[in-house]
């Protein structure tokens, strides 16, 4: 998995107007937490955040005002418009320590012919690994596969050291069988397709 060093700043600034100007100058405001620690308010920078938080699940190696520290993303806020960050929580880990993280699935293959729909029930599979070894994703063969075939948690190969967090039946891709008639591009699948009711309007 990749490991990416950051700089950060302790923050002694709060509230709403300190945090604007944090963003002004291209940084982030954070906290950082775990281990029974008492939460450590700091200050990290806009881009560099943004390119390593492009990696689910990256292992950041802070150094904060000299002191070294591990930490893998927890929840990140982004503006709703204009997609910038606008706070990050970040989760303190050791080398060895395990975690559990949610790891992306990503389908792998085509489907038995028919045009048959993949639903991903589970966009991410939860799974306890080593801080430091960390899957960036799994990936799953679904060739071949016919209406009303599934893919559960235990089918998913994992590395070496990762366990499963979820029931191993829980259902993580399903394949659902084709539409009588293909709704038109843009529309919803054919639940409104039902004739409306005469006398309906008015």
């Amino acid at each position: 998995m990749s490991e990416v060093k950051i700089t950060a700043e302790i923050r002694s600034e709060f509230g709403k107007g300190a945090a604007r100007r944090i963003r002004r100058e291209d940084k982030v405001p954070g906290v950082l937490y775990g281990h029974g620690s008492d939460p450590i308010h700091i200050t990290l920078p806009g881009h560099e955040l943004l390119m390593a938080l492009r990696t689910p699940n990256v292992l950041l190696a802070l150094d904060i005002e000299g002191k070294k520290e591990l930490a893998i993303p927890k929840a990140a806020q982004r503006d709703p418009l204009k997609g910038f960050l606008e706070h990050v929580d970040l989760l303190l880990v050791k080398r060895g320590e395990k975690v559990t993280v949610e790891v992306p699935v990503h389908a792998e293959g085509e489907l038995a012919p028919g045009g048959n729909l993949l639903e991903h029930v589970l966009n991410a599979l939860p799974v306890e690994a080593e801080a430091t070894h960390i899957p960036e994703s799994f990936s799953v063969s679904v060739e071949g596969l016919e209406a009303g075939a599934s893919v559960v948690a235990k089918d998913v190969e994992l590395p070496k050291g990762v366990t499963l967090a979820v029931d191993e039946d829980a259902v993580v891709l399903q394949v659902l069988a084709a539409q009588a008639e293909e709704p038109t591009e843009g529309e919803e699948a054919p639940e409104a397709e039902a004739a409306p009711a005469e006398g309906a309007e008015g």
